[in-house]
């Protein structure tokens, strides 16, 4: 499955994603996200030490749903797993998401010691809107 051609767009504009998981009691966890598509995979980063993290280690099922910046009612909600988690190497994946969500070339609120991943989802179903 891959994204429908009309809302490709919402993964290129600074639409953030709001990634849902599944918690260690069966609780939905969500949280807003920056979002990159390369193709295949829709990407987002995230900490190590997060319950993002720790949800998708156990459990890979991932819900993210995107709002158009330019008009509300339209929307894609794209389900999948998350089929890879990297490091982040240099932090580069983080700098390239500063660079295109507040055009700053490194990431500003990056903390010493932070061990930061990127989370690689494939897109499995979708629902979309507008």
């Amino acid at each position: 499955m891959t994204i429908p051609t009309e809302y490709k767009d919402l993964l290129d504009k600074k639409s953030f994603g709001h990634v849902a998981t599944i918690g260690p009691k069966g609780e939905p966890q969500s949280s807003p996200v920056w979002i990159d598509f390369d193709g295949q995979y829709v990407k987002f980063s995230n900490l190590k030490s997060r319950q993002k993290f720790k949800n998708l280690e156990r459990d890979p099922r991932v819900s993210i749903s995107l709002i158009d910046p330019d008009d509300p009612y339209r929307y894609i909600e794209i389900r999948g797993i998350a089929e890879k988690i990297e490091d982040d190497e240099g932090n580069a994946f983080i700098n390239e998401m500063a660079k295109k969500y507040i055009d700053r070339d490194i990431y500003p609120w990056h903390k010493e010691g932070d061990e930061r991943v990127v989370i690689f989802v494939k897109p499995l179903a979708n629902s979309s809107m507008g």
